[in-house]
């Protein structure tokens, strides 16, 4: 039996995928492979959702295009400790992360 790969997706590039148009990143999740297990944890999720901005243009049927296709793994059982807290600071870094490839195009 042939083992499908797993791809584990960040929340940097959720977030990418929810607020930009990034053809890349909207290939990944909505044609997703049959050869690839998309998975991300509860607190990837949260931390893309908590960083964004009343002005972004975020888009809800991504959203739930992304939970149609990717694996929910629980952080706390995952890495056995309860999930941090997100710090304002933290929420900046990966807005910076997230929309890097954007700006350099613009």
């Amino acid at each position: 039996m042939n083992q499908k790969q797993k791809y584990f997706i960040k929340a940097e590039k959720i977030l990418k995928y929810i607020i930009t148009d990034d053809d890349e990143t909207d290939t990944l999740i909505m044609c997703k492979s049959s050869e690839i297990d998309l998975v991300t944890s509860d607190y990837d999720i949260y931390k893309a959702l908590a960083s964004v901005k009343p002005y972004d243009n975020f888009k809800l049927n991504k959203l739930a295009k992304f939970f149609e296709v990717a694996e929910i793994i629980s952080y706390k059982e995952k890495m056995r400790k309860e999930k941090p807290i997100l710090k304002e600071n933290d929420v900046e870094e990966l807005r910076k992360l997230a929309l890097e490839k954007n700006n350099n195009q613009s």
